[in-house]
């Protein structure tokens, strides 16, 4: 019986492998022909035709892909899920159905994995109205990673882009801007004045892959997250440096988001971006 299960488990990992294969060649004739569209060879109202023949059949394939994990998730806890953005796209994206409440201070922490050059793009992007730049974290072009609040910014120094897993947290309090970041549990970097007196403003949009300009869109391609993102957790307040370090080892005292919290129930996913089974550290690299 052990065996049995054992060789059905097999034949869906080969199976959704092949799926993954499929989709992966079918992305790239997508977006040679996404570029195609953008250099113009049709006419508007072309271009918006195909673009949704384009997403509805990414869509389609995703959701076969789903429907093959369906065993595995039906059995796996709610926040053991990574989600996948393959290409640097402006249609890909995954959205976090609640907004932020007003923050005086907040932690942001999350697990990512990408070797995409130049820049990894950007993981996450919190517009208000009245204000795209909010809270965003961005690594673009060939500049560091940084972090934008209320469109002030600070250099964070992230040594990740290598393909392989890493733990990052950003705290910040209002009071005299403070910020602090850590990688794979440790601080590696803190500073002052980064939008001191600001409060984090509610009723906004929550965005995981790409950099708003406008309230919940007006996305560009070149500022897109390629690569995977699991556990992004945000809390209204800073984090100790032991409960950081708590999150980056897997320890059973690491703490959910008060205010987001990793769930599968909590994001949305459009355009092709994907859902996978993850289990932070047991998968580093």
């Amino acid at each position: 019986q052990q065996f049995s299960r054992m060789n059905s488990s097999g034949q869906t990992t080969n199976l959704k492998d092949m799926l993954q294969s499929k989709i992966d060649d079918l992305e790239k004739q997508v977006l040679s022909r996404v570029n195609s569209l953008e250099e113009g060879k049709f006419n508007p109202r072309n271009e918006s035709e195909e673009r949704g023949k384009i997403e509805s059949t990414l869509t389609s394939l995703h959701q076969r892909i789903t429907d093959l994990e369906k065993g595995q998730k039906d059995n796996r806890p709610p926040d053991r899920f990574q989600l996948t953005f393959p290409l640097r796209t402006n249609y890909m994206y995954a959205k976090v159905k609640k907004s932020l409440p007003e923050m005086y201070a907040f932690s942001v922490c999350m697990w990512m994995k990408s070797n995409a050059s130049p820049g990894m793009g950007t993981p996450f992007s919190y517009a208000v109205p009245g204000q795209a730049n909010e809270l965003v974290l961005i690594e673009w072009g060939n500049n560091p990673m940084e972090i934008l609040i209320n469109d002030k910014v600070a250099k964070l120094p992230f040594v990740i882009n290598d393909g392989k897993w890493h733990h990052i947290c950003v705290t910040w309090t209002t009071r005299d801007g403070v910020w602090e970041a850590y990688q794979d549990g440790t601080q590696t970097g803190s500073g002052e004045n980064l939008a001191p007196y600001h409060p984090i403003k509610p009723q906004g949009v929550l965005v995981l892959g790409q950099e708003q300009d406008t309230l919940g869109g007006g996305f560009d391609a070149t500022q897109a997250f390629v690569g995977e993102l699991a556990h992004f957790n945000v809390w209204d307040r800073k984090l100790s440096p032991g409960e950081v370090y708590s999150l980056a080892t897997c320890s059973t005292r690491a703490l959910a988001g008060n205010v987001i919290a990793w769930a599968e129930a909590n994001i949305d996913i459009y355009g092709g971006a994907t859902k996978w089974t993850f289990e932070a550290c047991r998968q580093l690299n």
